[in-house]
Parts: structure tokens; C-alpha cells; sequence
């Protein structure tokens, strides 16, 4: 998958795509509106034709009316909340993906210095082993300069391998933290797709009964 995704066709489709993304929002809250303007058009008009008792005829077909724009208001207002959240669920996956590619990463980097820390504290003991038996006072300076160089490199590489492993952690945090809220907005998701499934069921009942 992150193959796929970091084809350089998806960077240059990205504006296109904000474009498209923000043309749809405005169009569906238009669409939600003027069916929140219908429908409050037709409840008052179907509440005076019902007050003064007018033929069946006009009074059914002014129920057809409202009940269509109640179901075009519940269609808007659905696809513009699923459409939010779907925009969410794609934020929220970018995210899990570079926190996880981050997290390779900063284990790669754990990895190699510790690696490096067991390498020079090797070298290390290798030449006080060799240096052990002379005691020549010149070899013994050279020796102790080596000595501090050497125990220098190997303090650096831990206080660098020390941030990494901080870093690492860090990193698995967010990474957690990323995957806790994906599962919630997923779960909130399935509810809120139950939940539509049920009113369209609902509808379309409704909608059975008017056509009989």
C-alpha cells in the first residue's frame, strides 16, 4: 500500500482533488438548505390545506410534496455528514501512515547505533587487552589518549542513542493515540451507517404505503 500510494500521480492530482473535495461540501449544503427550505414550505402550506379541508386530490398531491423534500433533506444532510467524515477517515489514515513509516524509521536508526555503541566498546576493550602488559610511558599516554577519545565516542553514541529511543517512543505513542482515534471514528461510522440504513428502510415503507 505505501508503494501504491507514493506514486508522484497522487501529489499532482492532490489540488484537483482539495478542488473537487470543497466544490461537493458547497453543493450539498446548498442541496441541505434549500430541502430545509422546502420542507418548511410545504409543513406550512400541507398545515393550511388540512386546516381548510380542501379536496383529497391537491391535499395528496401536497403531501407528495413534503415527503419528498423531507427525503431530499435527509439525503443531503446524511451525504454531507458521511462525506466529513469520510474526508476525516482519509486525514486519519494519512496520518497512521506516516506515524508508522516514522516509526521503521527511528527503529532503523535505534538499530544501527546500538550497533555502532557495541562495535566501539569492542575496539575498546581489544586495545586495553593489547596495551595491558607494556608499560612504557609513551605507549601509556598514547594508550590513555585513545582510552578518553574512545570512552568520548562511546558516551556520544549513547546520549544519541538515548534521543533515538526517546524519539522511538514517542513515535509509538502517537502512533497508538492515531490508531485509538481511527478505531473510535470507524465505530462512530458503522453506527451512523445503521443508523441510515434504518431511516431509509423507514422511507422507503413510507414511501410503499403512499404509493398504495
Amino acid at each position: 500500500w505505501q508503494k501504491i500510494f507514493m506514486f508522484p500521480l497522487w501529489s499532482k492530482m492532490a489540488v484537483f482533488w482539495n478542488k473537487m473535495f470543497l466544490t461537493i461540501i458547497v453543493l450539498l449544503i446548498v442541496l441541505f438548505l434549500d430541502a430545509v427550505r422546502e420542507v418548511r414550505k410545504y409543513s406550512s402550506v400541507h398545515v393550511n390545506e388540512k386546516a381548510a379541508n380542501v379536496n383529497s386530490s391537491a391535499f395528496d398531491h401536497i403531501q407528495m410534496k413534503l415527503f419528498r423534500s423531507q427525503r431530499n433533506l435527509y439525503l443531503s444532510g446524511f451525504s454531507l455528514f458521511l462525506w466529513l467524515v469520510l474526508r476525516r477517515t482519509v486525514t486519519l489514515l494519512t496520518q497512521l501512515a506516516k506515524e508508522m513509516a516514522s516509526h521503521a524509521a527511528l527503529e532503523t536508526q535505534v538499530n544501527d547505533a546500538t550497533e555502532a555503541a557495541k562495535k566501539y566498546m569492542a575496539e575498546n576493550e581489544r586495545l586495553q587487552e593489547a596495551l595491558s602488559g607494556k608499560g612504557d610511558s609513551k605507549k601509556k599516554m598514547l594508550t590513555d589518549a585513545t582510552e578518553e577519545k574512545l570512552k568520548e565516542e562511546v558516551e556520544h553514541l549513547k546520549a544519541e542513542l538515548q534521543k533515538t529511543s526517546n524519539a522511538f517512543h514517542k513515535a509509538k505513542t502517537e502512533v497508538a493515540a492515531v490508531k485509538k482515534q481511527s478505531e473510535g471514528l470507524r465505530r462512530e461510522y458503522d453506527h451512523l451507517m445503521k443508523e441510515y440504513e434504518q431511516l431509509q428502510q423507514s422511507l422507503n415503507k413510507a414511501e410503499d404505503k403512499k404509493d398504495l
